[in-house]
């Protein structure tokens, strides 16, 4: 740090918990809410999903379904945003895992919670462009009859990655004002397609009763209340990716306060949406058999194609194309955070490399292109079935849910170590956890089990045999190197090399406990400042790459 330059409060904050401001502070609370509501996008779960939970439950499950996981998501939510509230970096929950730790257990809680988030954003992005490319073929097939073969599925996905790719070179700011644009679109879109449907419907709408109460059950299996679990999965899937909130920390100002807020905020606009929009297009269907058997591929193109015509349809799904885009686009920049954030503190293969930040934006564009090379990988493996997509939209789902369950168990565990932030929930942490804990723990065993039956191996749930190569290349990177090399989050500025602008009362909430436990080697596992030797290479790189 310069001598003599004064730093804000975030910087503060993010000295105090180890790490010097090196990315472009530069997102507003607003610029942050926009990219995680994007992230979440509900068009992006609910679209190529809905055909799933209409076999696996129907109109009752997919409606009252939502509502449901609704309130249970809003406990995780609720535990996460408290943390975030406390620790507001790029590393978000594996810092937190490590924060909340004993010394004994906080590196390996740190790496295992790093790499399953890690996986799940890269699934994540995966699956929300997958089924993008899904949606773009039965675009096609709706205005052409046009069958996709599964290479030329794969190629619209790889090329959907490589654009998103470009798009993450710019900087900060021109990022920021994509998500702004896509929450726009995101809501007057939806709002665009709620009123279509229900205004423009060439036919009768369907009943009330069939909305609110017809169950139906075409999974195979024959316990209707496993297949009404199973039609859980869609509404849970779009309740994911709300940690981009925190990865994007250390970009935002008012870190402590915005983060939280927009994790909050995007889940209540997600739900209020996807409630209507779930009620809107079911009360439009005209054929259900139809519908569930559609040659498009996509049951929501059948039930636009049968409401709106050709037309019509046509123009509701270019909206949702767009709108998926940008989901996976927000995906992207939130996911090169946290491989920058991991590199950072050496917990990743080629972390040198994957840590270098452009000179010209200052954002992780080599981390950015990790990301999209291993979800092409992903679609190569696949070759376009839709089998593998709901295998890779599970392990999306798993992993996050993992990772967001790991950071609240940690708290209820050491809470003694935990000094709240901003937005705390007193008392009511600790049931909040514990029934969050419960549903991470259900949904986690719900998401690698099969959703037809007879299981065979076209309708196989893929989920745990592609969570379980993830499980062993993660387990075996740490046995081999890992533990050698990562010994938890790595302290670049000790709390007496900041200068502090702050005076008197206004510092934030909980920086001086906070620092006191940085520095405290008993209360925290996360390591000590680095040796000089590896300090001076880090900053050479990186000043190397500013230059």
């Amino acid at each position: 740090m310069e001598e003599g330059k004064s730093i804000t409060k975030d910087e503060e904050l993010l000295n105090k918990l180890g790490y010097k401001q090196e990315l472009n502070r530069s997102l507003s609370s607003f610029r942050n809410f926009c990219l995680c509501f994007t992230t979440m996008s509900l068009l992006s779960g609910l679209t190529p999903l809905y055909g799933t939970a209409l076999m696996t439950g129907g109109p009752v499950v997919i409606i009252f379904g939502w509502i449901f996981v609704t309130i249970m998501t809003l406990t995780v939510a609720l535990s996460m945003s408290e943390v975030c509230s406390s620790l507001p970096t790029s590393g978000g929950l594996y810092y937190w895992a490590a924060s909340l730790s004993t010394k004994k257990w906080s590196p390996i809680a740190a790496y295992f919670t790093g790499m399953f988030n890690l996986i799940g954003q890269i699934a994540g992005t995966a699956s929300v462009n997958f089924g993008l490319a899904l949606i773009v073929v039965g675009t096609i097939a709706v205005g052409t009859e046009w069958s996709a073969s599964p290479g030329a599925t794969v190629g619209i996905y790889i090329a959907i990655l490589f654009l998103q790719g470009l798009l993450n070179t710019f900087g900060t700011k021109a990022i920021g004002m994509m998500n702004v644009i896509s929450l726009y679109w995101h809501l007057f879109g939806t709002l665009g397609i709620i009123i279509s449907v229900l205004v423009c419907t060439r036919n009768s709408p369907a009943s009330p009763k069939f909305v609110f109460t017809d169950f139906e059950n075409h999974s195979g299996w024959s316990n209707n209340g496993f297949a009404v679990l199973l039609g859980l999965l869609q509404s849970q899937y779009s309740f994911t990716g709300y940690d981009s909130a925190a990865h994007m920390t250390e970009e935002t100002k008012n870190a402590q306060r915005a983060g939280p807020i927009s994790i909050l905020t995007s889940i209540a606009m997600t739900s209020g949406l996807g409630l209507a929009y779930l009620l809107a297009i079911t009360f439009s269907i005209q054929d259900l058999d139809g519908v569930i058997n559609t040659k498009t591929g996509i049951p929501t193109a059948q039930i636009f194609l049968d409401a709106l015509g050709k037309t019509g349809a046509l123009i509701v799904l270019c909206v949702i194309i767009v709108a998926v885009f940008f989901c996976g686009n927000a995906g992207v920049t939130s996911n090169s955070r946290l491989i920058y954030a991991l590199a950072r503190d050496k917990a990743l293969p080629f972390s040198g490399t994957l840590y270098r930040l452009n000179a010209k934006t200052q954002t992780p564009v080599i981390a950015a292109w990790a990301i999209l090379f291993i979800a092409a990988l992903l679609g190569l493996i696949s070759l376009g079935s839709e089998t593998a997509f709901v295998a890779i939209t599970s392990v999306c789902t798993i992993s996050l849910y993992i990772t967001y369950g790991f950071p609240t168990l940690c708290l209820l565990l050491n809470r003694s170590q935990f000094t709240p932030g901003p937005f705390h929930l007193g008392r009511f942490s600790t049931i909040n956890g514990i029934i969050a804990l419960c549903w991470i723990s259900l949904i986690s065993v719900l998401f690698i089990l099969p959703t037809e039956y007879p299981v065979e191996a076209s309708n196989m749930n893929y989920s745990i045999v592609l969570f379980g190569a993830f499980w062993i290349i993660i387990a075996g990177y740490w046995v081999i190197r890992g533990r050698y090399v990562f010994k938890g989050p790595v302290r670049y500025v000790e709390s007496s090399d900041a200068t502090s602008a702050l005076e008197g009362d206004d510092e934030p909430h909980g920086i001086k406990d906070i620092s006191e436990k940085l520095n405290n080697d008993h209360s925290m596992g996360i390591t000590g400042k680095i040796d000089q030797h590896d300090a001076e290479k880090v900053q050479l790189e990186t000043n190397g790459d500013r230059e």
